[in-house]
């Protein structure tokens, strides 16, 4: 969780929301991205969907057995169904996100029955930092 920590401290250094996400395999990092929507005009630049992709390509195969996948919020629909469909092995993340969040808030994706593949969460690793990160970034903007 540190190293998403950083990236997510370099997304807030870039005007990005500050979101890290790293992926990892028998405990070595085999990707690593942050949140690069604003830069890349990408909606879909989620910190987590870039590191799901760059994981999949160093491991030339789209399925993400054996991997876990840790970021600094709580994942929103859209990357929680990413994680289900990469068969992620399991989700790590620092803090909640009661307004965007898609695993324990909102659409709570890996609850549904439509979801084939549910990997194993656990919440609040690094969640004080990663809380004050965002708040900081959104109070700088308001």
């Amino acid at each position: 969780m540190r190293r998403a920590l950083d990236l997510a401290r370099e997304a807030a250094a870039d005007s990005e929301v500050p979101v890290g996400a790293v992926v990892t395999k028998g405990g070595e990092i085999i990707a690593e991205a942050r949140n690069a929507m604003r830069g890349g005009l990408d909606p879909t630049a989620h910190a987590e969907i870039v590191a799901i992709r760059a994981a999949a390509l160093k491991l030339g195969q789209p399925r993400l057995d054996g991997c876990t996948i840790w970021v600094t919020l709580e994942p929103c629909a859209m990357c929680a169904g990413a994680m289900a469909l990469a068969r992620l092995e399991a989700l790590r993340f620092g803090a909640e996100d009661p307004k965007g969040g898609g695993v324990v808030h909102g659409a709570r994706v890996f609850n549904q029955p439509t979801c084939h593949h549910r990997p194993d969460v656990l919440a609040g690793i690094g969640e004080q930092e990663s809380a004050e990160l965002l708040q900081r970034f959104f109070e700088e903007r308001r």
